[in-house]
């Protein structure tokens, strides 16, 4: 057995891009005040809310599951629950996360193709009766792009925001690779007026450092937030490093230009690919239909890569993925097919 590469197995296995590494070495520059109070993540907030053209309360957290259940946490109450895809990140990989953060809150699954919720599904479950027995929905969170690697359009993703808004509903959205979506295509500024409440902003998986962005666009719900942050072990006193990241990201369009090339990448992989692909290319994933043998033949070959959730075989671009990689990897392919 060779030594595992895993430069295919998540793109967060890459380091972080060089405009972020510059970004955090001039935030390290003399003193600041903590808590998230200082000019750089000021500066990193402003680049936000100009990037969504949205006024919107910022504040940062290490890691996206806490961003993720700290925003389903404030719309939904222990005794609700929150619709989304059943295969989304928050329902199969965040070890009740959202219940811990939101002291109980549930979560209701729906089905889709290719990681988007079925609208039918949606439309069902929004009309579903509060009776005492079980936990009524009271959120919808969606995943931009999906855990498939897909992207919705903005028009079908309004179209569920807005069906959840109409019965009274949040709005979350899971936008740990929103900046592959973006570089696909997606209108980063049709976000706010769509209507979702909270956003997570993601830096990780584009090529930062830990860093996540919540984006409080529903200012009525920002009341007591740093407290709610300090609760859950979030409010870091040398708040500046989680935020300087996104100056780095933001300032000059790194956080999309460089999804582009992860997309890209991905593009190039699915030319090469000799087993079938079981859903579109659309951001910087591929999911393939690839039998445990020739999977063990592969990591045999020192290549990394893991089964996912529906069976298929998943490789994920990064932004440091190169063409030479791509190449390499679809030699090794053609030879365990």
């Amino acid at each position: 057995m060779t030594d595992a590469r895993y430069d295919f197995a998540s793109d967060n296995v890459a380091g972080a891009m060089p405009e972020v590494m510059e970004a955090m070495i001039a935030a390290n520059a003399g003193t600041a005040s903590g808590y998230g109070t200082d000019h750089v993540s000021a500066r990193a907030a402003d680049l936000i809310r100009a990037a969504l053209d949205a006024d919107a309360e910022i504040r940062f957290t290490a890691s996206g599951t806490a961003a993720n259940a700290l925003a389903l946490a404030c719309l939904a109450h222990p005794h609700e629950a929150v619709l989304a895809h059943h295969h989304a990140h928050i329902c199969t990989d965040e070890t009740g996360a959202p219940g811990f953060f939101g002291s109980g809150v549930g979560l209701i699954g729906l089905p889709g193709d290719s990681g988007r919720i079925d609208r039918a599904a949606l439309a069902d479950a929004l009309a579903q009766p509060d009776v005492s027995y079980r936990q009524p929905a009271a959120a919808l969170s969606l995943t931009q792009a999906t855990e498939y690697g897909t992207v919705y359009g903005s028009a079908d993703l309004a179209d569920l925001a807005g069906l959840a808004r109409a019965t009274g509903y949040g709005v979350h959205l899971d936008g740990a690779r929103l900046a592959n979506a973006v570089a696909a295509g997606f209108d980063l500024k049709a976000i706010a007026a769509m209507g979702v409440d909270i956003l997570v902003m993601g830096g990780t998986k584009a090529g930062s450092t830990p860093t996540e962005a919540v984006v409080v666009l529903n200012k009525a719900l920002a009341r007591r937030l740093d407290a709610r942050l300090k609760h859950a072990g979030q409010l870091v006193s040398k708040g500046r490093y989680l935020a300087a990241p996104w100056i780095g990201l933001l300032s000059d369009g790194a956080w999309s230009r460089r999804a582009a090339h992860a997309n890209a990448m991905a593009r190039r992989l699915a030319a090469v690919m000799p087993f079938p692909l079981r859903h579109p290319v659309e951001a910087n994933g591929l999911f393939v239909d690839m039998d445990e043998a020739a999977l063990d033949r592969l990591k045999a070959k020192g290549w990394f890569v893991y089964r996912f959730l529906d069976g298929t075989v998943r490789f994920m671009c990064s932004w440091a993925t190169t063409p030479e990689m791509v190449d390499e990897l679809g030699e090794a392919l053609q030879a365990v097919v």
